[in-house]
Order: structure tokens, then sequence, then C-alpha cells
């Protein structure tokens, strides 16, 4: 510990001043900090207010823009959109679940059919079970150089 006296140099135990140096006499003004205050919180509650107005006004223009639109002819029953329509909408007569059964039906026998479908052309028709037996018996024919070249 120093035994050195601190305030030496100091004139009647007043702190050292300097010329060039000036504090302030308070750290803050606390009256232009209420005022800011005071002026933030009035913005804040009008804005608050116009936002609750415009709230209020677009939820009127969408209220009303959510009716329904007038009928164009009043009177005339409405009638269904010409075939095709999509299945499964009221007023569609056809079961689609019936249709897709059907279908899947008519597309297997297709494939089980034996018979021309042009006989001068030479171009028949084999179920599809003996059309895969033939090529793997006897293989796919082989393609020359100058065919493969024209399939791009």
């Amino acid at each position: 510990m120093s035994t050195k006296d601190h305030n030496a140099g100091h004139t009647n135990g007043q702190p050292p001043t300097n010329t060039d140096v000036r504090f302030e006499a308070a750290d803050i003004n606390t009256r232009t900090i209420l005022l800011y205050l005071f002026y933030l919180a009035l913005t804040v509650a009008a804005t608050f207010f116009v936002s609750i107005y415009i709230f209020r006004f677009t939820t009127d223009i969408a209220v009303d823009s959510d009716r329904l639109p007038p009928p164009v002819r009043r009177g005339v029953e409405q009638t269904m959109p010409p075939e095709p329509r999509l299945q499964g909408v009221p007023g569609h007569t056809n079961d689609a679940q019936q249709d897709l059964r059907d279908k899947r039906s008519a597309d297997e026998a297709a494939n089980d059919r034996l018979g021309w479908m042009d006989q001068q052309a030479g171009i028949a028709q084999i179920p599809v079970e003996e059309a895969m037996k033939i090529i793997v018996s006897k293989g796919l024919p082989a393609v020359s150089a100058s065919s493969a070249g024209k399939i791009k």
C-alpha cells in the first residue's frame, strides 16, 4: 500500500479542475424524454384506431363479396351440363366403380382375343400370354444398324 498522500497538489481539498472540460449539471433532461414518450403513446394509439377502422371496413367488403350473385335466368330450371361430366357428381347416373370394372373386363377380354385384325395385310391379334411365350422361345427380332440409326 502506498503511503503517499493522494490529495497532494489539491488546493483547499477541492478536486482538480480542467479549464477545457465542462460537465453537464444533469445527465438527462427528463422533460424531453417524457414528451417523446407521450408523443409515442399518442402515435401508437392513433395507429391502433386507424387499423381497427381499416379492419372493419375490409371485413364489410369481404362479407359483401361473399354473397352469391343473382341468378341470370330466373324461373328457368337449371339443367346439367352436357356429357361427359365428372363421375360422382350429383345428377350423374353412372356408377364410377361399375364403369371401372366394365373397363377392366373389356381390356382383359381384348388381351385374350384371337383373330385377324387385317387378313389381307397379314396382321393378326393373339392373346398376350401367347405372344410372351413366342418372344421367350424365339427371341426378339434383330435390328439392323441402318434402321437403328433412323430411330431417334
